[in-house]
């Protein structure tokens, strides 16, 4: 009886998998035959300890089916040129490749996988909470890294089955604090330039 159980709940929990994958793929199948695109991106970071956040203005551009993704506001961007990952704040630069860093690895499939339309496969993804709220399925992102002092503590990407887009980026911070990045007015197939990720 035991036994039983324990492969019912695991037909179960398999059976559920796949029907939460199968509605992710639906959710990002209008970027499937889209090579490039630009969006309206607004940053908004807040701090914990402050009471107004500060908000600005910029532009999401991809390119090569989510192989390469710019989310510029200003002076403050966050770039992933294939594995790389650069975060400028002003003057200053973060480097990374989602290669040598966990923290990263698992935040870039999911980029990719949404900007080629569930092409690539993020089931295997242990760190991965998948979630429906509404016509929304929200990606928890939980990061398993052996580094002691991580930038982010989790991403929480949204993604609006109803429209299929992305609607948002969250990068959660210990504490509280976070900087959200909301997409809007997507142009498909928009002309996108490789010096954009330069």
């Amino acid at each position: 009886m035991k036994r039983f159980l324990t492969t019912l709940c695991l037909v179960v929990l398999c059976a559920l998998t796949f029907a939460q994958n199968a509605e992710y793929k639906k959710a990002v199948s209008k970027y499937k035959n889209t090579t490039s695109l630009t969006a309206t991106a607004t940053r908004t970071v807040h701090k914990a300890a402050v009471a107004k956040n500060k908000v600005t203005a910029g532009t999401l551009y991809v390119k090569d089916k989510g192989g390469k993704v710019l989310i510029a506001n200003g002076k403050d961007a966050l770039l992933m040129n294939g594995t790389a990952f650069t975060m400028k704040k002003g003057p200053l630069k973060a480097k990374t490749d989602s290669n040598k860093d966990s923290q990263y690895k698992t935040f870039h499939d999911v980029l990719v996988s949404i900007f080629n339309g569930g092409t690539t496969d993020i089931s295997h993804h242990s760190d991965i909470k998948m979630v429906k709220s509404g016509t929304n399925i929200i990606l928890t992102i939980t990061p398993v890294s052996s580094k002691k002092k991580q930038m982010f503590s989790s991403f929480i990407v949204t993604i609006d089955g109803k429209a299929q887009e992305l609607r948002s980026i969250r990068m959660m911070q210990k504490g509280g604090s976070y900087t959200e990045y909301t997409f809007t007015g997507y142009k498909l197939g928009a002309s996108v330039s490789d010096k954009v990720f330069k």
